[in-house]
C-alpha cells in the first residue's frame, strides 16, 4: 500500500546504517475527526499505517532499528482504554524485527502519566526522565530529547517540573485557555500548554553528550517530538526553549540533523549553522489507503529519507557548521 517517493540518492554507495521512522500515529478507536484548524484526522486508520510501515520495514531486511517520534495514542482516546491501547500500539511496533526507540509526546501524556508510560515504551530514563542516547555504529550517535521535561502534563500536579511549567505559562501566555495563542505575536505563539521545555539538567546532559561525541569523532542526530527550528515548523509547535537547546547544539560541529514530529504537515530547513531540521509528516492525517512513514539511509556526508506517500523523501547533505561558536 503506497509507494516510496522517488529520490536519487548516493549512487552505488552502501549506507553505513538504515533505520525506520514514523511519527504521530495518534490511534484511537473513535470516529474520524479534525484538528483545531480543521485538518481531517483518521483515528482508526492510523494503526493500519503503522502495520504497513512495520511490514515494509521488515520486507526491506536491512533496517537496524526504527524510531517512533511520539504521540503513539491520541488525546481523545477514552481514558478507560488508554493503557490497553498503548499496549496494543507497542505490540504493533514490536512486530518489527529489531529494536524500537520511542519518545514521548503530548498526546501520550494526556493518556498516561510518566510512571506508567515510560516502562511501556521501554524508555531507559530514571526518575521519570525520558531522554537518552545510543550509538548503533561508531560513526554516529543518536540523542533522544524529552521535550516535556518541563511540562504542565505528565508529571504529578505538585511536581517541581509541573509547578515551573505552569508558572512559565502564566508569565508568557495571558490567555485563560493556555492552548490558545490569541494575542501572542510571532515566536511568542509557541508558549502553549501542549508544548514543553528541556530543563536545565537535561541541557547540561546534552552538552556532556555532545562533548563526548566530538571527542569520539561522531556525527550526531538529534531526535525530539517537538521541532527545534521555526523554519521547519509552525511556530505554535515549537519547543518552548528551542533557542536554548540550539545554543548548546551550535557550540559543536558534530550535530548534523535534528528530526522531529508534532507539527503534522512536516517540513525541512537548514539553519544558519548548517544543521538540517526535518519534521516528519503525521501518520494520523493519512486518508484511508495512504501512508506516512519511511526509512533513512546514513552515509558519511548525508542522511537520505525515503518517504512513502505523504511523507516526503528528503536528501540532507551535510555542510560545514558555518557559524561555530564556543
Amino acid at each position: 500500500m503506497g509507494s516510496a517517493n522517488e529520490l536519487v540518492g548516493v549512487q552505488g554507495k552502501q549506507p553505513l546504517l538504515s533505520f525506520g521512522v514514523i511519527s504521530d500515529v495518534q490511534y484511537a478507536d473513535i470516529p474520524d475527526g479534525h484538528s483545531f484548524i480543521g485538518v481531517p484526522r483518521y483515528y482508526r486508520h492510523s494503526i493500519l499505517v503503522l502495520q504497513r510501515a512495520v511490514q515494509k520495514w521488515n520486507d526491506l531486511r536491512k533496517l537496524k532499528f526504527t524510531i517512533n517520534f511520539g504521540d503513539i495514542v491520541d488525546g481523545y482516546c477514552p481514558k478507560d482504554q488508554s493503557l490497553n491501547v498503548v499496549k496494543k500500539l507497542v505490540h504493533e511496533f514490536e512486530i518489527f524485527d529489531g529494536p524500537v526507540y520511542h519518545m514521548i509526546g503530548n498526546h501520550c501524556l494526556y493518556n498516561l502519566a510518566r510512571d506508567k508510560l515510560l516502562p511501556l515504551l521501554k524508555i531507559p530514563g530514571l526518575d521519570g526522565r525520558a531522554y537518552y542516547d545510543f550509538s548503533p555504529i561508531p560513526e554516529y550517535r543518536f540523542v533522544v530529547l524529552d521535550g516535556y521535561d518541563i511540562s504542565a502534563i505528565g508529571w504529578p500536579r505538585d511536581h517541581p517540573n509541573t509547578v515551573d511549567a505552569l508558572k512559565f505559562l502564566r508569565e508568557k501566555n495571558p490567555n485563560s485557555e493556555k492552548n490558545s495563542p490569541e494575542g501572542l505575536v510571532d515566536l511568542e505563539r509557541r508558549f502553549l500548554m501542549f508544548n514543553g521545555a528541556v530543563g536545565k539538567e537535561q541541557l547540561e546532559w546534552l552538552d556532556d553528550v555532545l562533548q563526548i561525541a566530538t571527542k569520539s569523532n561522531q556525527k550526531v542526530v538529534i531526535c525530539c517530538h517537538l521541532p527545534l527550528d521555526p523554519g521547519a515548523s509552525f511556530i505554535e509547535a515549537l519547543l518552548w526553549n528551542y533557542d536554548e537547546v540550539m545554543d548548546v547544539i551550535h557550540r559543536y560541529n558534530c550535530v548534523k540533523v535534528c528530526l522531529a514530529g508534532h507539527d503534522h504537515k512536516g517540513g525541512h530547513t537548514i539553519d544558519s549553522y548548517g544543521v538540517h531540521h526535518r519534521v516528519l509528516e503525521a501518520a494520523l492525517e493519512c486518508p484511508p489507503g495512504t501512508d506516512a512513514f519511511g526509512y533513512i539511509d546514513l552515509f558519511d556526508d548525508r542522511l537520505v529519507l525515503f518517504g512513502t506517500d505523504k511523507m516526503k523523501s528528503t536528501e540532507m547533505i551535510f555542510t560545514p557548521n558555518i557559524c561555530l561558536r564556543m
